[in-house]
């Protein structure tokens, strides 16, 4: 959200590196962007490697994924990219999952891999790799991984990651060699919920990642889904709790098909609005030291919508995205999902 905001004020790439040095000299923390030889480098590895990056608002960027108003602005991709433009379901679950879930993760991918729809998942142990493997029996599957796109996680699932670069696509967000740590995960769920039109959850523990994955795709307008599991199994109470707030109850792929729109629901909050060409970059707008104090005021330690802050102070659109910008390039605020934003812990 923060490139958004640098593409929106400075009109191009070009211009927005020119002045993210003004930027970094008022924040606490340095930073700085890699250098173009880092870049470059890059580029040849994963060349090397067979694979490509995708580009948030250019033709190949998968149309569902860009509708996130956080969506990456760059995706790595190793396998075939016309999948990710086919119609999506997610299936996700436990880790620690019983046969029995792994078996009907597995039956469910390939049922629908059978109808000609690719199955999306997080590569992770138990259900999720339960469901690439079936999938890959009938189809195609996408795989999302939470580093690096050239690591493999768990270990395990190397040769499963390599068929799935081979018969659908493997996808990643990280850099090259980006081992894969705890706050990786969150983000590696949204783009999992973002590329699919629904997400379906086999055995799901309270407060796990799979439930984030649920909430997520809700927020995205997609439709959710759960198969019911025993009450007396932990492993799914989240799940049976989705059906109690209305998740589709899911026992075969009928199940998902009948409920399966051809579009999201929800409007994105963001729209690609800009051309990667170059073009003069726009006047930023004209702010003050005071706008920015004042808008800071009403940023808490509790996340509140960008909507709300507009209603509350006197400033434009322009320039309070202006003033937003500054605030988190500087280390004040940080941008969360669903267009909200919190103050720095």
């Amino acid at each position: 959200m923060t490139w958004r905001r640098l593409m929106a004020q400075h009109g191009t790439a070009v211009a927005a590196l020119d002045a993210l040095p003004a930027h970094a000299a008022r924040r606490a923390t340095p930073f700085a962007p890699c250098s173009a030889a880092e870049a470059e480098r890059e580029l040849e590895r994963l060349d090397a490697m067979g694979g490509r990056f995708l580009v948030w608002g250019t033709e190949g960027y998968p149309p569902l994924l860009a509708l996130l108003d956080d969506a990456p602005p760059l995706l790595a991709v190793i396998g075939d990219p016309d999948c990710l433009h086919a119609r999506q379901v997610a299936v996700v679950g436990a880790r620690n999952a019983s046969a029995l879930g792994r078996r009907m993760a597995g039956e469910l991918a390939e049922a629908l891999a059978e109808q000609g729809i690719v199955v999306t998942s997080g590569l992770a142990r138990g259900i999720d790799g339960a469901a690439h493997e079936g999938a890959l029996r009938a189809g195609q599957s996408v795989g999302v991984v939470p580093g690096g796109i050239d690591v493999a996680y768990p270990m395990e699932h190397a040769a499963l990651q390599g068929a799935l670069a081979e018969q659908g696509a493997v996808v990643a967000e990280a850099p090259i060699g980006t081992a894969p740590i705890a706050r990786h995960f969150p983000r590696r769920n949204r783009i999992i919920a973002g590329l699919s039109l629904g997400v379906v959850v086999v055995e799901a523990a309270y407060r796990s990642g799979t439930l984030m994955t649920a909430r997520l795709a809700l927020e995205a307008g997609r439709e959710v889904f759960a198969v019911p599991g025993s009450p007396l199994d932990p492993r799914c109470a989240g799940s049976n709790d989705l059906i109690r707030q209305g998740a589709h109850l899911t026992g075969s792929v009928s199940d998902v098909l009948d409920h399966l729109p051809e579009a999201p629901h929800a409007a994105p909050l963001f729209r690609p609005s800009y051309t990667p060409t170059p073009s003069p970059a726009p006047e930023p707008p004209r702010t003050t030291a005071g706008d920015h104090g004042q808008l800071l005021d009403f940023i808490g330690d509790s996340p509140v919508t960008v909507d709300e802050l507009l209603r509350r102070c006197h400033l434009s659109p322009a320039a309070m995205q202006a003033i937003l910008l500054d605030l988190e390039l500087e280390g004040r605020i940080e941008t969360l999902p669903g267009n909200r934003v919190v103050r720095s812990s």
